[in-house]
């Protein structure tokens, strides 16, 4: 085994610290130097760091950075002052000098990290922000990669441990692993165990880091279940969902949308109308709704394979409509559920087709809970959570709450949730006469049909005319 085993963490940071074109600042706030300490001790330190900096202080820290106008320190805004503020000061000082001759880097972290036994508020604190900036040739322009991360382990020192370990495959992968975008998750992931941490973005900038396609790369942490939900804003920008869903009242719509129909958004519109009623109940106040369109690793997925190109035709064209997308790992509903309720207390609905209440009332599906299926709609509803059931139309049928008999065993409590309206039929949905699902739409597409082009909103019929989305010839 070589000194730079891709299984030795120190080896790694030997490896930078004699590549004497590498030179930069460590600047590391809320667990300790672990990432740079790995430096030191892995010796030969001098010729890799100029600096290294903890500015725990909250003075001292907005002395260097300046502030941060929400008052919170670990989040993206301040990892990129963090990132700015020394990767600027060490060029400054040290281009005249050096320059020609080094790739410069600023590495920077904010976290905060917590011991915790069984409570989940206390570990929601294990998380942050982890990023570099560095040059790929000697006088080149800066390059960024940037993460949130949240450690799972139960104590401090695990989850600093875990943070220095990433830190230093963060830096190898940015200096020695950029050529192959397939194996970059792999690299940064090595030395880690399987539930340690969950990384929920990753984003690169940069000229060197341009054929790196986000979407695709945080799709991927999905996929391996590093993630387990990824949430694009209606700019195709990745989002940090605990701050894109605080302090707002949700409405979740989850399809195939291959491709979105107008129907689709028909129904979001009518859930809108009705959620409003519902968050003034259930808050006693008035929230700003924040509705979001959900897709399934399992709706993405054939054959275990994800076609790339279908991904981003779906992600692109509803974000082009100014929706946020999410992607996530939950094929369960209650799942989707106490993954939000890690971030977001108050009233959220899930829209979802009537096809799904005989999917929703699989006894199979809840077999890993010890209370079965009564467990798992007991997670997943309650007063500031209700499913909003939109009808299921074909030539023979409409199936809707009313119209939907579960097996006679389960029909107690499907009445129990129905009658406490925590399973209610979207109001107006009635009134749709064509309606019209992701599929039919397909089918039309597929046979050069140009009536598809009516059952899709005009930007997503322009845009899959323009682009040749979905096989559109």
């Amino acid at each position: 085994m070589s000194e730079y085993s891709s299984e030795n963490t120190t080896g790694k940071a030997l490896r930078i610290n004699i590549d004497t074109t590498r030179y930069g600042v460590f600047a590391e706030i809320g667990a300790g130097q672990e990432v740079a300490r790995h430096f030191f001790q892995a010796g030969k330190a001098s010729q890799t760091i100029a600096k290294t900096i903890s500015a725990y202080d909250m003075i001292v820290s907005d002395d260097i950075y300046g502030r941060e106008p929400n008052g919170r320190y670990v989040c993206e805004s301040r990892l990129e002052k963090m990132l700015g503020h020394e990767y600027d000061l060490l060029t400054d000082r040290l281009s005249s000098t050096r320059g020609a001759q080094t790739k410069f880097f600023s590495f920077a972290n904010t976290v905060a990290t917590a011991s915790s036994s069984s409570n989940k508020q206390t570990q929601k604190q294990s998380h942050g922000w982890m990023g570099v900036r560095f040059q790929a040739d000697p006088n080149g322009p800066s390059n960024d990669i940037i993460l949130h991360v949240r450690m799972l382990d139960r104590h401090r020192l695990q989850q600093q441990e875990a943070l220095g370990v990433l830190g230093v495959n963060l830096l190898t992968c940015a200096f020695y692993h950029l050529d192959k975008v397939e194996d970059f998750i792999t690299h940064l992931v090595e030395g880690l165990k399987e539930g340690q941490i969950v990384i929920d973005v990753i984003k690169f900038k940069g000229p060197t880091v341009k054929h790196f396609d986000g979407r695709l790369m945080n799709l991927e942490l999905v996929r391996r279940g590093l993630a387990e939900a990824i949430l694009f804003s209606p700019n195709n920008e990745i989002l940090n969902v605990s701050d894109a869903i605080y302090g707002k009242a949700l409405l979740i719509q989850r399809g195939t949308f291959r491709p979105v129909t107008s129907t689709h958004l028909d129904v979001l519109q009518k859930g809108l109308a009705q959620i409003k009623d519902d968050v003034r109940k259930s808050e006693g106040k008035d929230l700003d709704v924040l509705p979001i369109m959900e897709l399934t690793m399992h709706n993405l997925q054939t054959d275990g394979h994800i076609n790339e190109k279908d991904f981003l035709a779906r992600v692109e064209t509803l974000t082009n409509l100014g929706m946020h997308v999410l992607i996530s790992n939950f094929f369960l509903f209650y799942g989707l559920k106490r993954f939000i309720r890690r971030y977001n207390p108050h009233f959220m609905a899930l829209v979802v087709g009537a096809s799904h209440l005989e999917k929703l009332f699989k006894e199979e599906h809840y077999k890993n809970l010890e209370g079965g299926l009564l467990e798992g709609l007991g997670k997943l509803l309650e007063q500031k959570t209700k499913l909003y059931i939109y009808p299921h139309k074909t030539s023979t049928l409409c199936l809707t709450t009313k119209s939907f008999f579960p097996a006679p065993h389960l029909r107690h409590i499907y009445a129990y949730f129905t009658e406490n309206k925590q399973i209610v039929d979207i109001s107006g949905c009635d009134e749709t006469a064509d309606y019209l699902h992701s599929v039919d739409v397909m089918r039309m597409i597929e046979k050069g049909d140009p009536a598809w082009e009516k059952l899709v909103p005009e930007k997503v019929r322009d845009l899959i005319k323009s682009k040749k989305l979905f096989g559109y010839q």
